[in-house]
């Protein structure tokens, strides 16, 4: 059973020829790279997502653009080329107007020297970037019972615009707030047909519970799961794409949003639902 599972599943290589190479055109790949043409595109077809709140292209915007944005109370700031997490700054105000990030204080002056490092290309491999400043996502109770702090998204694969697999991306003590795996964040599987949770993957084993929180989470149904699958096939439909990695949060008023589509999406999916992407496809 065991060699049967493990030659479902797809490795680096074969994803690269069989799915990524046919299915995505290499000059389209910006439109998915790149959060602010992503957005751009979501906002036209009215696929629901984060308002944005500023794009910055050079250091001497960063001060007009901050006028105008530090009226919010919260924002996400973002490299537009970032990957993986990166470079994402979560801020918010406090009840004395100090903004907080990772729970402590930071200055006006730091927050201006990070816009500068995204602009530099900090965190997008050297070269010059854009700073996109967007609402701030508040997550759904529902994830409070998981575990209490961060945002964690939903990971969608799609395929010809149909949903193949789907994993919930959980933070983690040792996460900073950041759901992504590589960052120490935890991998939940879900059960496609019924919208219900299965296991925890932390990279090396499998829980039926939150491990910093050891709520149980094996068989709990996901809210709003007809929403998020149909949202995703609309993400999908939007994109000249084909084979797209979708990653979707719950918002505790707005319900499901769009926070980014990746062409080159992770294989972990798999592992984390103990089931390869070969055997979806071929029942596609």
């Amino acid at each position: 059973m065991k060699s049967r599972r493990k030659s479902q599943v797809v490795g680096l290589n074969e994803r690269n020829i069989n799915l990524i190479y046919p299915n995505n055109p290499k000059k389209h790949y910006p439109l998915a790279d790149d959060k602010v043409l992503t957005k751009e595109i979501l906002h036209q077809y009215a696929i629901p997502c984060a308002a944005t709140y500023a794009v910055i292209e050079y250091n001497s915007d960063i001060k007009k653009a901050w006028e105008y944005c530090k009226k919010y109370t919260t924002m996400a700031i973002k490299p537009a080329n970032g990957c993986g997490g990166g470079g994402i700054k979560i801020i918010k105000k406090d009840l004395d107007h100090n903004w907080i990030s990772s729970g402590k204080i930071i200055s006006e002056r730091q927050i201006f020297q990070h816009m500068a490092a995204i602009i530099m290309g900090f965190f997008s491999l050297g070269s010059h970037d854009r700073v996109l400043i967007e609402e701030c996502i508040e997550p759904h109770p529902f994830f409070h019972k998981i575990y209490p702090q961060g945002v964690p998204d939903f990971r969608i694969i799609t395929l010809e615009h149909k949903p193949l697999m789907a994993m919930l991306r959980m933070p983690t003590d040792k996460s900073d707030g950041k759901a992504n795996l590589h960052q120490k964040g935890v991998g939940i599987g879900v059960d496609m047909d019924n919208g219900t949770l299965t296991e925890v993957y932390d990279g090396k084993q499998y829980f039926d519970h939150h491990p910093d929180t050891n709520f149980k989470v094996n068989g709990i149904s996901i809210p709003y799961w007809k929403e998020i699958l149909e949202i995703s096939v609309d993400t999908a439909k939007a994109f000249p794409l084909n084979y797209l990695g979708i990653d979707i949060v719950i918002d505790k008023i707005k319900g499901p949003q769009i926070m980014e589509i990746n062409v080159r999406p992770g294989l972990g999916i798999q592992l984390v639902n103990k089931k390869g992407l070969k055997e979806v496809t071929q029942k596609k």
